[in-house]
Parts: structure tokens; sequence; C-alpha cells
């Protein structure tokens, strides 16, 4: 094809409103691709390469802005193209302002060059196949003067373009293409112009997260050759994504929920391919939530995989910092080490890191994307059998994430209350009879929801903790004022104390050891009375507490309970008169 014509019909669909009539272009240009339809089943996304490789261009805008300055004659500089692009506003109109294809010299044999080594020029049509051949090529170029290769590549290429032209290969470059084509759009495009069902081509690209490829298969094998299409060691496929939802939520729609710790890592996804024989190596990739390899920058991972495992395997995890104890990091000391390309062993003695898996794509040939997630974690668990993993705990986060079933939601609570102990994040909530869906933001896996609401309440009473914590108070009584939030009561001042107050429920959740150290020493000074285990707190400290809803309770004297309540902060900026009443407590109930 040539790339004037895919110029032609790019310009046809960012002109066209209408998703069904985006499709029915897409869908034209794919049936007239022939041998070139790999290529444009992405250059119409905007991209070069299939989502699954980590090879980019890697050129930036400043190069792109040269080789157009080049490309369009002596008189304009990259500056003048800067320029234009502030008033303009977008690369693509800029590059079709200029005309190309008289330039000279070394730089406009880069490209197209004929036999006789004379230029490109008119006549010469560039072709869909020579942009992407002359990209990989770019793509491809390092060492020194890398940069200015890619900048003559570039520009061979502008000095062959129509004005049209120019404005999607710019771009394509700078992967600003936004002619209103997404992912859906070609997996619809593909299934009607191949004739083949559009489940089929979702599985296929969910396998492959490669379009042209399953664009090629469907053409050439129909539905069969796409459902022959499998997971490859080796070639990341997308992460499955979770919403954010509330335990009662997810124990209404799945009756039982599978309950893991939620760890303040990085996303991971590691392939590993065991050594065949004493004279090979294992083969370990780890890549990152985006696709991006991550390998080098995550030795630790690579060593636990080559130790470990001993069949094909592709996982999904997190990897997460530790300190030397073991205990976890916060996220972003995570970040020192992604993506890092050097002085890795440096900054390995710096920060130390251990993957944690908690789900098994694929397993001794067998892709288990459509198996349960019972099922998955089952194959998962063996195929970690000779690590740590069943041990996992705040003193060793490395190998397999434990996994609870339970229909109870005080189990889920205590799990939660365990994982933020730990200095984890809280939990992920999870239907256990789901499957894995790759790039798919669905309900079957569900963060537990940040709190939507908060309540200001007065500690009116606490416990004392046992085992190490024996010497801190821990279990908290949370109280809500029994008057109104008429402007008559609070310009009254009128004092707060046990009488005018109703306990709505107790919170332990959502608290350090540290930070039961401080409100120990806080609240100390403030008991009245104790009984065992048990304080009375004089009305004194307001707690902001956070919760999922507001259920009717015979257990507490306000008649209400706060559901699953977590502790957010002491509102130093507040006493007891200012805490949030009973009547609040019922309006936010009804709403």
């Amino acid at each position: 094809m040539e790339f004037a014509t895919f110029a032609d019909r790019a310009a046809a669909i960012e002109a066209e409103p209408a998703d069904l009539e985006i499709v029915d272009l897409v869908r034209a240009v794919l049936e007239d691709a022939d041998a070139d339809l790999e290529i444009v089943a992405r250059f119409v996304q905007g991209r070069v390469f299939p989502a699954w490789r980590s090879r980019t261009l890697d050129i930036g805008p400043n190069s792109c802005y040269e080789a157009i300055a080049r490309a369009a004659g002596t008189n304009v500089g990259s500056d003048d193209v800067e320029d234009r692009l502030a008033e303009v506003g977008e690369i693509g109109e800029v590059a079709a302002s200029y005309e190309f294809g008289g330039q000279q010299g070394l730089g406009a044999f880069t490209a197209g060059n004929d036999d006789s080594g004379s230029a490109g020029g008119a006549g010469d049509e560039l072709t869909v196949r020579e942009v992407f051949e002359t990209l990989s090529e770019l793509a491809a170029a390092e060492g020194s003067g890398s940069q200015d290769r890619k900048t003559d590549l570039l520009f061979g290429l502008f000095n062959r373009c129509s004005s049209e032209e120019a404005r999607y290969l710019a771009r394509l470059v700078l992967s600003e293409m936004r002619i209103g084509v997404g992912e859906g759009a070609v997996r619809d495009a593909i299934s009607e112009a191949f004739d083949v069902p559009v489940e089929g081509v979702e599985r296929a690209l969910q396998v492959s997260n490669d379009y042209g490829e399953v664009a090629r298969v469907a053409r050439d094998e129909g539905l069969d050759g796409l459902d022959a299409m499998e997971l490859e060691v080796g070639r990341p496929v997308q992460a499955m994504l979770a919403q954010a939802g509330t335990v009662t939520d997810a124990l209404e729609e799945w009756e039982e929920a599978a309950v893991e710790w939620k760890y303040d890592g990085a996303r991971i996804q590691l392939h590993h391919r065991p050594a065949e024989s004493d004279e090979t190596a294992p083969e370990t990739g780890v890549f990152s939530r985006n696709m991006e390899d991550v390998t080098d920058a995550l030795p630790e991972v690579v060593e636990y995989a080559d130790e470990t495992l001993e069949e094909p395997v592709i996982l999904d995890g997190e990897v997460v910092a530790i300190d030397d104890d073991g205990a976890p990091l916060p996220f972003q000391e995570v970040l020192k080490r992604f993506r890092r390309k050097h002085d890795v062993e440096k900054v390995r003695e710096d920060v130390t890191v251990r993957p944690v898996f908690f789900d098994c794509l694929h397993a001794g040939g067998d892709d288990l994307l459509e198996e349960p997630l019972t099922t998955r974690h089952d194959r998962l668990r063996a195929v970690l059998s000779d690590s740590d993993g069943p041990e996992v705990n705040a003193a060793n986060i490395e190998g397999l994430s434990l996994l609870w079933r339970t229909d109870d939601p005080e189990e889920i609570e205590s799990i939660d209350a365990e994982a933020l102990e730990g200095g984890h994040e809280g939990i992920m909530l999870k239907n256990p009879e789901s499957t894995y869906s790759p790039g798919r933001r669905g309900k079957h896996w569900r963060k537990r929801k940040p709190d939507v609401e908060t309540l200001d309440c007065v500690v009116t009473g606490a416990e004392w903790g046992e085992g190490r914590r024996a010497t801190f108070l821990g279990t908290f009584e949370l109280s809500v004022r029994a008057g109104d939030d008429s402007e008559e009561r609070r310009s009254s001042g009128s004092a707060v104390n046990s009488q005018t107050l109703e306990t709505v429920g107790k919170v332990a959740t959502g608290i350090t050891d540290e930070k039961l150290e401080e409100l120990t020493e806080l609240l100390e000074p403030y008991i009245a009375s104790e009984d065992g285990q048990e304080v009375d707190l004089e009305p004194e400290v307001v707690f902001e507490v956070g919760y999922e809803e507001i259920q009717t309770s015979p257990t507490y004297s306000s008649g209400y309970a706060l559901r699953f309540p977590r502790f957010q902060a002491v509102r130093h900026d507040k006493d007891p008169e200012g805490a949030d009443s009973l009547e609040r407590l019922e309006r936010l109930r009804e709403a």
C-alpha cells in the first residue's frame, strides 16, 4: 500500500464523527492492505510495533522538528517548526504546512533511494512498508552518532512526503496519531473485514496483544486460526485490572470472596523458561504493568525465578521494596529500582526488592486464562512449591501471595487489619470463579473502596491490647453527639459530656504500632476508669473515622453501627463540641 493511500484513508477516518462509520472505514483500509495488513493495523492506531514489544523509536520531538525543518528547505530551522507548533498546537498540521521533496545531500538518500542512487522524489511513491522498515532501522540505531542517524533517516522520509503524508508521518513518529481509532474499533473492523466473530478476535488479542498479527491470522486462517493462538512465554500481555468496591457489594454479588493482601509495590509479569540442558541458560523476562521490559533492573526477580521455577510459566504479581528486617517499604522506594538502566548493582545495595505472585496465566504449556481464579491459584502454589511463599508475612515477602476464601465480613475485616498491621495497603477482593481478562478493569477484581465518607467521632473508651501491644490502647470506642446541629446549640457553647454522647462502634483498623504508641500517649491522661482490659475515657479527643456504610444496630446506644470503620486521623483542630452529631449520622444513612 502506498503511504499516500494510507494518509488519505486516515484523513477520512479523522473527519468522520460517528463510531460505526469509523469502524467501517477501518474495515475498508484493512481489506485493501494486502501484504501490508499487519503494518496498517498498527499504523491506524498510531503504533509502529506490536503493543507487547518494548521497542520504541526513541526519538524526541526536537529531532523530529529538525528533520521536518531540513526537508522543508534551507530557510527553515527547527526553531521555526517549534514556533509554528506553538501557534497551531498540533505537529501534523505543522508538517502539512510545508512543501517537501526538493532537498538534496547525504540525508536525502537515506530512505527510498533507487538503484541509480538518486534520491526518492516525484514519481517514487513512498510505501507503508518503506515507512515501517525505515522507522524500524531508526529504532535500532544506537551508540555514538545514533541520534544524528535517526534524524537523517527521518529527514529522508519527510523529503519524500506530500503534505498529507507528512501530516500522518509526523503524528506516527511522535505517537500522536489521534484520528479517533481505538482498540475496540480495530477489533470490530477485523471481525467485519474477515467475517470472524468478534469474540474470537477479542480472545486472540488477549493472548497475543498484537493487532497486526490477529488481523493477518483472521484473514488467512479464519476463526480456527484465531482459536489456535496461545500465550507465548516471553511475550507480555496486558494486566487484568481492578475497580474500587466494598466488602458488602462483593459478598452480595459473589456470596463468597477470595481475599488477598494488597501490596504497596509495582505490578510485574514474569515470563520464565527453564534451561533445556546443562549447556543452556534459563530465559527470564520481567515486564511492567505497561509491558515495558524491566528485566535488567530487577535481578532479584530473575534470580528467584531461576532458583525456584522448573517449568515454563507466566506469572502475575508485584515487586515490593523491603527493609533490612524484611518489612515493606513505601512504593516510592520501588521506583528507585523500577526501569533502572544504569548502576543497578549499586542501587540494589540501597533498595532491596522481592517478588510476590498472585496469579498464574500459563504453566507447563497450559494457558490458564479461562480457568477460575481458585484453579489458577492452586496451579501457582504448585509452581512455587519449593519457595517460601506460603509463609509470606511482614518478615518474609517473597513468592506466593496468600489467598483466603470466605463469606464472613468479620473475617475479611480481620484479614484487612492484619495486612495493614504488616505495613501493606489493605486487601483485594476477587470473585473466586472469575477468569483472567487481560486489559480489563472488570467487576471481578476489586480494590477495597476508599472510605466514601468520614465522621468525626469522640473517643469515649478503649481496650488495652494483647501480646506485643499489651502496653498500648488498641480498640477505640466511638461516639457522636446526641444533640442536633442547630445554630442555637452551636452558639450556646454547651459542653459535651458522657450523657450527651451516643456510641456508634469501635475502630481498630488502619493503625500501625507507631501510631498506637502515639494514641496511647495522647489518651492516657483522659482515662477515667479501668476494668480489666476495658478503659473508660473522658470525652476529650476526636478521631476522624472512615467507614463503608451505616447500619442499624442494637449493640450501640445510637441505634446505629459504622460498618468496617477505619482510623484516618486525630482531629487536633476539633474539640468534642465540634464532633459529628447523631442527626448527621441519620442524614448520611438516609443518603
